[in-house]
């Protein structure tokens, strides 16, 4: 009997030390199906991170909820180990990624670096002394964004600001829309360009992307959001351009740009509620473009990819302009019929 793997959880590992692998190597298949970080923090226990929660890790893959003796701690040499595993021992060229706190792997998995930070002319020019690495699994669930896209219908036409928590699955559902669109999996197939400028939607790996994103998909890889936008537009030809984690006052300029040649957005931005969401001035500018007309809220708590509600754009900034946050947050299930 051929013993069950986690592909994807088995890949990301291999980019760490040999002493930890050995040991991860060890949990149970379903717990690596459900892992989404692998945490290492120099001479702490090793954590896996699921939406469930955090778990430390002990000998042969026990796992325990809370931090005892005799668990697997991350040594100085293991976590030097991991760096230069992670760069594949040529740290200079990843020396733009690390600089930006994070290195992007083969398989699309991605490594947050933490250290001390080496200055130049006030900013930052690389890294030393790593003390932390997040490696986060990238997963490719192919129908992520179903629920989203059968309820949204033809207003994605209108333009999508995904907002959610940290890991509520806003790149997960991205990276799905891409290769629906692209694929002609939504009606008619659609030119879809995907600004990925730190490597999380795609997975590019020396040029080739890891995550399938369609057949009619292009991949700016590594570009600034506000330069890889106007690029892409100017470029391309697009009819739906993708980007994560948006709202910068240059990228605001860049999707006024994209606007005004009749290019559809979907982006991404950091909010756990509806609330908090209108609270933030790029939040505000980025719907005052006339970019955006539906905002979709992911519920965190109900694991990734959940809904926890669709708003039409034009109702956020009224009642933002007329009331309070919490005015509109009642509002917002049933609003498309959603249960």
């Amino acid at each position: 009997m051929v013993e069950e793997r986690d592909e994807r959880f088995d890949s990301a590992a291999k980019c760490i030390c040999d002493r930890i692998e050995a040991e991860l190597d060890h949990l149970p298949v379903d717990v690596k199906k459900h892992t989404q970080e692998i945490r290492l923090r120099v001479n702490k226990p090793v954590c896996i991170c699921c939406a469930e929660g955090t778990y430390f890790l002990g000998p042969g893959g026990k796992l325990t909820c809370r931090p005892t003796s005799g668990l697997l701690v991350a040594q100085p040499r293991d976590m030097e180990e991991s760096f230069r595993n992670l760069c594949s021992y040529s740290i200079y060229s990843h020396e733009n990624e690390i600089r930006n706190g994070y290195i992007t792997l083969s398989g699309g998995h991605r490594a947050g670096i933490c250290g001390t930070a080496v200055l130049q002319s006030e900013s930052v020019g690389s890294v030393r002394s790593i003390s932390s690495i997040n490696l986060r699994i990238s997963r490719e669930i192919q129908g992520a964004a179903d629920e989203l896209l059968n309820q949204l219908g033809k207003r994605l036409a209108g333009g999508l600001l995904l907002a959610g928590a940290p890991s509520s699955g806003k790149t997960t559902i991205l990276r799905d829309i891409a290769r629906q669109m692209s694929s002609g999996l939504r009606g008619n197939l659609k030119k879809v360009a995907v600004v990925d400028e730190r490597g999380e939607i795609a997975g590019t790996y020396m040029g080739i992307p890891q995550n399938d994103l369609g057949c009619c998909c292009d991949v700016l890889d590594g570009y600034p959001k506000a330069e890889g936008i106007i690029l892409a537009v100017r470029t391309l030809s697009p009819e739906i351009i993708i980007c994560d984690e948006i709202g910068s006052g240059r990228e605001v300029a860049a999707v006024e740009q994209g606007l005004n040649t009749g290019v559809n957005l979907i982006a991404s931005i950091h909010a756990g509620s509806a609330e908090e969401l209108m609270r933030r001035k790029q939040a505000l500018n980025l719907l005052q473009t006339g970019a955006f007309g539906t905002v979709a809220i992911l519920d965190a708590s109900r694991g990734p990819g959940k809904i926890a509600g669709i708003y039409k754009a034009g109702d956020l900034l009224a009642k933002a302009g007329g009331g309070s946050a919490a005015d509109f947050c009642g509002n917002a299930l049933g609003l498309y019929g959603i249960a």
